[in-house]
C-alpha cells in the first residue's frame, strides 16, 4: 500500500524524514511486515511468516519493490527487527538489526509524537515500553518471561477451542453479558480452564471476555513496573484484536492513542526511521579504524582441561571437592590434598538427572552437582570427600544428598555476619575443625608455618588477579569478561603452586597490548554464580552485541579476589577467618546492604554503563534480593536489567532480545548525553 508521508507521520516529525530510499523489515513469529521510504511516500507490505526467514524476507521485498517500481539496487540502507531479524541477509546493501523494542518505540513516536507508553503484544510475547516523548528512544522496558499467556498464539488457541477464528472471537467477546474469572496464569492450565468452562455450558462470548481480561491483567502488571504514563499506544499484531483492546482500555480507564497507520506496522516503520538515521551517520562519520590486539587464551584453557584430567586420574593424593567460595582453599594445599570446586554447569540431561534426587524448586546449580555424581563424571567420581562451608539452604540439602548417596561430606558453619569478635572466633573454630578433618584424610600435619606459607602463596595469586582485573579499567579493555572467567576458573582448577608463573606471564602480555578505536559499552554482571561452561549471557553480550563485560560481582568472578587482607599472620587461623568473612559478601550474608554497597563500589570503580543482574532460576539468595540491587543502581543513574537464567530451557533467543534492547537503551542514553 502506498501513502504520503505527510498523511501518516506526526506533523512535527515530517521534516525528519529525508529523501533517501530505506527499508524497515519486521519479521514476527506470525507475520512479516515491511515499510519503505521512497520519494516522499511510504509503502507497506505484509505476508505470513514462513519456516524459512530468508524466503519470507524475499517475498516481502518482491511485493514492496513492485509497488514502488524499484529494485534492490535502489535501497540505501535496511534495518531488520522482530523475531526473525537475524535470519535473513540482503547482498550488497548496508544493513543492521535492532530489537523490536527499540523499533516499536520509534515507530509509535513518529506516528504519535506524544507517545510515552507502549503496549506491544505479538505472536509470542508481550512488552511494556516507556518512551522518551522528545526522541522516541526507549527509557525502560519490561517483557513477559517464558509464558505465552495473552500473546497472539495463546489467543489463537483459545479461539480454536471455542470454534472461532481469533478475529471472530475478539468481536464475539464484545457481546459478553457475564464476567467470568479466568484464574490460571499458565497457558496450559488456562486452556484446560477454558475447556472446562465450555463443558459446563458457559457462553463462548463470556469465556472469551474472561480470557481477554485475565490476559490484560498480566500486561497491566508489566506496565505497572514501568510505570504507566498518559498517551498509551497499542502496537503489534494483537493491537487489532478488539477483545484485547477493550479489556486493556477497561483496565487503563482510558482509550489508546489513535494513529493513521495500522499499528501492526509500528516495528517496521521504526526500523525504516532508524535506517535513515544510520544512513546519515554512515555518511557523516569518517572511517574510525579500530586496532585491537588480543592475547590467545587457548593455552590457559588447555591447562585447565589438563588439570581436570590429571585430577581425575591421580592416585597419589587424596582428592576433595568443595561447593562454596567461603571454603579456605589454603588448607587443601597445606595438607597436600588435591581440590576442585564443583562449579560446572549442567546440560539439560545432567540437570534432569539431578532433579530425580532433589526438589524441582531447587536451582539448577544444585541439580547439576547431583546430576554429575549420578552420571559418574570423572572428576566427581574421583573424589574421596566433599567439603561444604554452609551458606544457602539448597546447597546444604544437596550436600546431605551427596553424603547419603555418593561421597562422604564434611560440613562447616559460616556465620551470617562479621561485625562481632565472637563471630570471627566461631569461624576460626570451624576452620580448625576443617584442618583436623583434612589432616585425618591426608595423614599430613598442617603446621602453623605450613599454612602461613600457603596463605602467602594465595595472597600473591589474588594480587596478580587483581592487577589483571585492573587492566579492564582501560577505555578499551585488553581482555573480555569471558577471558577473565577463564582466569578465575584456572585459579579453581590448576594446582596453586603452578598458578603464579602462568598468571604473571599472562599479565605481562595483557599490560603491553596497544588498543585503539571506539570504546565499547561497558557492562557489569552482578548476582549469583555463573557456572563453568555457562556462557549464554556472556557470549551474547561480547560476541554478538560487541560490548565489554569489564567487571563481574559474583562468586565465580572477581568478587573473591577483590579485597586485600594485610592483617597480621601471627595467628594464621584467625587471619583465614577474617580473610573469608571479609571477602565480598554473598547475598546470604548479613547485612545485605554490605553486599549491595560492594557492587555499587565496583560499578563506580570500573565506570560501567549498565548492569546485568543475573541469577539461576529458583535461587533464594539472589532471587529474593534483586530489588535492593535495582533500587541502588537506579539511585546511581545506571541502567539495570534483571535476567533470570536456567541450564534447562532453550531460551537464548528471548535472552538475546532482552539484552539487545538493553544495550540499545544504553547506547541511546550515552548518545543523548
Amino acid at each position: 500500500m502506498k501513502m504520503n508521508i505527510s498523511d501518516i507521520i506526526s506533523e512535527s516529525l515530517i521534516p525528519e524524514i529525508d529523501s533517501s530510499t530505506v527499508l524497515g523489515i519486521d519479521i514476527g513469529s506470525r507475520n512479516a511486515k515491511s515499510v519503505l521510504f521512497h520519494n516522499g511516500s511510504i509503502y507497506t507490505s505484509i505476508v505470513a511468516t514462513g519456516i524459512n526467514m530468508q524466503e519470507t524476507a524475499e517475498e516481502l521485498l518482491d511485493d514492496i519493490f513492485e509497488q514502488a517500481g524499484i529494485t534492490e539496487k535502489d535501497i540505501q540502507y535496511v534495518v531488520g527487527t522482530g523475531y526473525g531479524r537475524v535470519s535473513f541477509q540482503l547482498k550488497d546493501i548496508r544493513q543492521d538489526i535492532l530489537t523490536e523494542i527499540s523499533c516499536h518505540a520509534m515507530g509509535a513516536h513518529y506516528l504519535a509524537s506524544g507517545t510515552r507508553t507502549i503496549i506491544d503484544i505479538g505472536g509470542q510475547d508481550a512488552k511494556a515500553i516507556q518512551v522518551n516523548p522528545e526522541t522516541g528512544k526507549v527509557d525502560k522496558f519490561r517483557m513477559n518471561d517464558k509464558c505465552a499467556a495473552g500473546t497472539g498464539r495463546f489467543l489463537e488457541k483459545v479461539a480454536s477451542i471455542l470454534g472461532y477464528t481469533v478475529d471472530e472471537i475478539g468481536k464475539k467477546s464484545l457481546e459478553s453479558k457475564q464476567s467470568l474469572e479466568i484464574s490460571s496464569q499458565c497457558v496450559v492450565f488456562a486452556e484446560s480452564e477454558v475447556i472446562s468452562l465450555r463443558a459446563r455450558g458457559f457462553a463462548p462470548e463470556d469465556i472469551a471476555a474472561g480470557v481477554y481480561m485475565a490476559s490484560a491483567k498480566r500486561v497491566i502488571g508489566l506496565l505497572n513496573q514501568i510505570p504507566i504514563e498518559e498517551d498509551v499506544v497499542f502496537t503489534g499484531g494483537v493491537s487489532n484484536n478488539v477483545g484485547m483492546r477493550k479489556a486493556l482500555e477497561t483496565l487503563l480507564e482510558h482509550k489508546f492513542t489513535e494513529t493513521k497507520l495500522d499499528m501492526v506496522f509500528a516495528g517496521a516503520l521504526g526500523a525504516a526511521v532508524y535506517a535513515q538515521q544510520l544512513l546519515r551517520k554512515y555518511k557523516e562519520e569518517n572511517s574510525n579504524e579500530v586496532s585491537r590486539e588480543r592475547v590467545d587464551f587457548s593455552g590457559l584453557e588447555r591447562k585447565i582441561s589438563d588439570a581436570e584430567l590429571s585430577f581425575a586420574e591421580r592416585t597419589d593424593v587424596k582428592k576433595v571437592g568443595y561447593l562454596c567460595t567461603y571454603t579456605p582453599v589454603e588448607l587443601f594445599s597445606a595438607a597436600g590434598v588435591a581440590s576442585m570446586r564443583l562449579a560446572k554447569c549442567g546440560t539439560p540431561d545432567v540437570v534432569s538427572q539431578g532433579e530425580m534426587i532433589t526438589k524441582s524448586v531447587f536451582c539448577d546449580v544444585t541439580k547439576s552437582v547431583l546430576g554429575y555424581f549420578m552420571q559418574n563424571d570423572p572428576v566427581y567420581d574421583a573424589l574421596d570427600e566433599v567439603a561444604i562451608f554452609y551458606t544457602c539452604d539448597s546447597m546444604r540439602s544437596t550436600a546431605d544428598a551427596i553424603d547419603n548417596y555418593y561421597k562422604p561430606v564434611k560440613g562447616y558453619v559460616v556465620p551470617r555476619g562479621n561485625s562481632k569478635d565472637k563471630v570471627r572466633e566461631l569461624f576460626r573454630k570451624q576452620i580448625l575443625f576443617f584442618k583436623n578433618d583434612l589432616e585425618t584424610l591426608s595423614g599430613n600435619k598442617i603446621t602453623d608455618e605450613k599454612i602461613r606459607e600457603k596463605i602467602i602463596l594465595y595472597k600473591n595469586i589474588k594480587s596478580i588477579v587483581r592487577k589483571i582485573s585492573e587492566l579492564r579499567k582501560q577505555e578499551i579493555p585488553p581482555l573480555s569478561g569471558s577471558d577473565f572467567l577463564t582466569i578465575t576458573r584456572a585459579c579453581r582448577t590448576i594446582p596453586a603452586e603452578e598458578q603464579l608463573p602462568v598468571l604473571e606471564e599472562l599479565y605481562d602480555k595483557l599490560k603491553n597490548l596497544k588498543n585503539t578505536g571506539k570504546a565499547p559499552v561497558r557492562i557489569m554482571v552482578v548476582g549469583g554464580m555463573i557456572g563453568d561452561g555457562d556462557r549464554v549471557i556472556m557470549d551474547i553480550l561480547e560476541k554478538e552485541l560487541n560490548v565489554s563485560v569489564v567487571i563481574e560481582d559474583h562468586c565465580t568472578g572477581f568478587s573473591q579476589f577483590a579485597r586485600e587482607n594485610n592483617s597480621s599472620l601471627d595467628d594464621p587461623w584467625q587471619y583465614l577467618a577474617n580473610e573469608y568473612l571479609d571477602q565480598a559478601p554473598c547475598a546470604r550474608q548479613y547485612p545485605i546492604t554490605e553486599r549491595v554497597d560492594f557492587a555499587a563500589k565496583l560499578a563506580q570503580e570500573y565506570n560501567v554503563d549498565g548492569i546485568i543482574f543475573t541469577y539461576i532460576k529458583f535461587c533464594p539468595c539472589y532471587g529474593m534480593t534483586k530489588k535492593l540491587f535495582a533500587d541502588r543502581f537506579e539511585e546511581m543513574g545506571i541502567p539495570f536489567l534483571e535476567q533470570e537464567n536456567s541450564y534447562m530451557a532453550n531460551d537464548a533467543g528471548q535472552i538475546k532480545t532482552r539484552l539487545e534492547a538493553f544495550i540499545e537503551l544504553i547506547k541511546e542514553k550515552k548518545g543523548e548525553e
